[in-house]
Formats: C-alpha cells, sequence, structure tokens
C-alpha cells in the first residue's frame, strides 16, 4: 500500500526531477479553485467522479506548471509514490486503479485515463504509467535489484494500491456496503461497494477498489495527529493512556466541543482554510474534558462522512478500524457510541501493509482473488458495542457540532488574511 496523491516527475532518463509534492501540500489553493470554479465542479465529476482537492495530483502538476516551468518542461513520466518504487524495483511504469483514482486524471467508471483531463494539465497519456489492477502483476525484479536484496530468481511484483485501498484489503472491507475506518495521522471512512457511484455533492470521494470494484471514502485531513498535538505540543507528555483516564466517565456528556481541522478539511467541507477551534470553555474546563473533547471531534469528523455515505443510499450496519489510534480502548468506544454502531478490530493492526501483501498473495496464485484471500486470512479478535446511554447524548451533541463549521467557515477564511 503507498501513500496516495504525491507528484513524483521522471525526465527522459527516469531521474526525479525535484522533490515529490505531498498529498497533504496545501500550495495548490490557486489551482484548485480553478478547477472547480473555471473547468467546474459538474464537469470534473463527470470526467473523474471527483471534484479537486488541494491533495490531489492535477492540481499539483498545474502548479508545476505555473511556478516551476522549468522542471514541468522535463517531465517524461508522471507517477505516484508507490509506483516510483515499483519502478525501480522491475523497471515498470505501472500504477493500479485505487491509486489512480485520487490523481483527478482517472475516468473512474471506465477506469482509463481522461482526455479531456490530461488536455487540462498540458500533459499526454504518453507521459502516465500503464494501468493495473491492484493484484495484477506488473513485472519480476530486475537483476540488479534481485543481486543487491538477495533474492531468488522470478520474484513477482504486483501493482498494489492506494493505502487506505490496502487497509481496506486488509480488514476484509471488500462486500458491498461494508466500512472501515482508518484513524492514522489523517482519518478515512472507506465504504466498498460492488457498483460505481457519486455522491451528488462529492462530498465523498468515488474511487477504484483494490478488489477490482469500487468505493466511496471521506477523508479528514487531522485525526490521530489530533490527540499527539494536544498530547505532546500542549500537555507535554507521551502517556496517553494516562491523560485519558477517567475520560470514560464522560462519554455522551462533554459539554465541551472541538473542531479537528488543523490542517485544513477535506471531506465534507472541502475547505483548506479550516481551523481547528475549542469551543464551549468555561473556568470550570477540565485537562480532562478537553482531552475527551478531542477524540470526540475526531470521531464526530468521521460520523460526517458516515452520514453523506447513509444519504447516497449506502447501507452502513457496522465498520472495521485499524491505525495507530485505533489501539486506544477509549477512542474505539467513543467511535462505537457516535456512529451508534459496532466496531470490529481485526487481529492484525498492520493493515495498509497486510492489504499490500494480500493482493500479492493474489498476484502469485496462492489465492484465486482478494475475496478468497480475505476469507482465509482475516480474523476480527474484538468488537465494541455501542453504549445506548452513550450514543443517546452523542447525538444530541452531534446536532450541535454540525453548527459550528458552518458558524466559523467565513471567519476561518479572514483569518488567513491576518
Amino acid at each position: 500500500g503507498g501513500q496516495m496523491h504525491g507528484l513524483v516527475v521522471l525526465d527522459k532518463d527516469d531521474k526525479v526531477i525535484r522533490p515529490c509534492i505531498l498529498w497533504n501540500d496545501g500550495r495548490t489553493e490557486k489551482q484548485t479553485e480553478y478547477l472547480n470554479e473555471v473547468i467546474g465542479r459538474k464537469v470534473l465529476s463527470e470526467r473523474t467522479a471527483n471534484i479537486a482537492f488541494a491533495g490531489f495530483t492535477a492540481p499539483k502538476i498545474l502548479w508545476l506548471k505555473e511556478n516551476e516551468p522549468e522542471n514541468f518542461n522535463r517531465i517524461n513520466k508522471i507517477m505516484l509514490p508507490k509506483d516510483y518504487i515499483v519502478y525501480r524495483l522491475t523497471g515498470v511504469h505501472a500504477t493500479d486503479y485505487s491509486d489512480a483514482s485520487g490523481t483527478l486524471l482517472l475516468d473512474v467508471k471506465n477506469k482509463r485515463w481522461s482526455k479531456d483531463m490530461l488536455e487540462v494539465c498540458g500533459i499526454d497519456e504518453g507521459m502516465l504509467p500503464r494501468l493495473y489492477e491492484s493484484y495484477d502483476t506488473v513485472g519480476k525484479l530486475l537483476g540488479s535489484v534481485k543481486k543487491e536484496l538477495q533474492l531468488p530468481e522470478g520474484v513477482r511484483v504486483c501493482a498494489g494500491a492506494g493505502d487506505n485501498a490496502a487497509a481496506a484489503i486488509g480488514t476484509g472491507t471488500i462486500g458491498d456496503g461494508d466500512c472501515n475506518i482508518s484513524l492514522g495521522t489523517s482519518g478515512t471512512v472507506f465504504i466498498s461497494n460492488d457498483k460505481f457511484s457519486v455522491d451528488a455533492n462529492n462530498a465523498l470521494h468515488s474511487f477504484a477498489h483494490a478488489n477490482g470494484k469500487y468505493h466511496l471514502m471521506g477523508c479528514i485531513l487531522s485525526a490521530a495527529s489530533c490527540n499527539m498535538w494536544w498530547m505532546e505540543s500542549i500537555l507535554k507528555t507521551k502517556e496517553f493512556a494516562a491523560e485519558q483516564r477517567g475520560a470514560d466517565k464522560l462519554r455522551g456528556k462533554n459539554d465541551l466541543f472541538f473542531l479537528p481541522y488543523l490542517m485544513g478539511e477535506r471531506s465534507p467541507h472541502n475547505d483548506t482554510f479550516a481551523r481547528g477551534a475549542f469551543i464551549g470553555l468555561r473556568p470550570t474546563t477540565t485537562r480532562t474534558q478537553m482531552t475527551l473533547a478531542v477524540m470526540e471531534g475526531v470521531a464526530f469528523a468521521l460520523k460526517d462522512c458516515v452520514e453523506v455515505a447513509k444519504a447516497n443510499g449506502t447501507g452502513i450496519k457496522g465498520t472495521r478500524i485499524c491505525g495507530g489510534g485505533s489501539k486506544s480502548p477509549l477512542w474505539r468506544q467513543i467511535i462505537a457510541d457516535v456512529l451508534n454502531m459496532p466496531v470490529q478490530t481485526p487481529k492484525t493492526q498492520e493493515g495498509p501493509a497486510y492489504g499490500g501483501a494480500m493482493l500479492a498473495m493474489v498476484a502469485c496464485g496462492k489465492y484465486p482473488d482478494v475475496k478468497a484471500a480475505a476469507d482465509s486470512l482475516i480474523e476480527i479478535t474484538q468488537t465494541v458495542t455501542p453504549d445506548p446511554e452513550a450514543a443517546a447524548g452523542y447525538e444530541k451533541r452531534y446536532k450541535i457540532f454540525k453548527q459550528l463549521y458552518p458558524a466559523l467557515k467565513d471567519a476561518f477564511r479572514t483569518y488567513q488574511e491576518l
């Protein structure tokens, strides 16, 4: 599984032209606005099933064209981070549909590069890698690589997947309506679909899945990173569990809110100006309340994405969870209460890496397809069910949470002018 959206550009000798522009780089605000407002959201959605987000690859290409024309003119190949590694291993320029979905260059429904979008970005199809399913073999190790890594003859390299699609495979999120929450630095809500669909407001991404089908995905830019910021930067502690002690009694009763938009927000607001905020501070507010509010704010942001998917007609009855933040029993319970649905923890917590290994097993013929691999390898070790009293309290508080971003939206934008 590979980090998505990053722009890796190679010259005619397949040498990297400049450092990769990463998924969380916010420099493309102007280009994103151009794509959404001038090209138009409706046109983008018709061509790619998505609108432009600052993290996507196409805005980065436009930024490079406008700000580093000398580098843009040297481009021979445009790659994504994991695909560059595949190239170094095999000498093949390849990508998979799940990762390519996040470029804003792919016609997701028909699984082909969008010629219209290539024209918008001033590139041609020859600059892009060949498209594969995630479980397809793209090549074998180069002789020099095989020797350096001391590996035997015939080692296959499969296309792999974007990290979120790989995490979904690694948690067994492959059935129609299956859901997985990844609680890492950023947070994702990943809903597997057998058929292609697009949210009418493009509040969720519509991408290809690594099992050969499709998925809807919401992405919040700050998830476990909010907790790390609060614990390490503000409280100056690494004893996360100790700080959370006592917070359990306040589930569903906390009168303090936290907006987790430390790096802006993607789903469902698509607002690079959004910022984090505590709301409801009183003289009696405690440290424990603030710690709990940070965790609850992330859970509410995840619920925003789940509610969009439900409104789109997707039936979600429960979710699986992975990522560093999911190791917190308190956070798992909060998410179960806020979503009011069971939260399952797979035995393996290394979702993307495990999913990547499963895709490689399919590529090598160990399993006939991704479902067979998941049926054999995925084991659920714990299910957290919602507490009815806490869930009822959170439902009331979520209605307030939904009012906070709209109330502050204009102020966030004005704040940037200071």
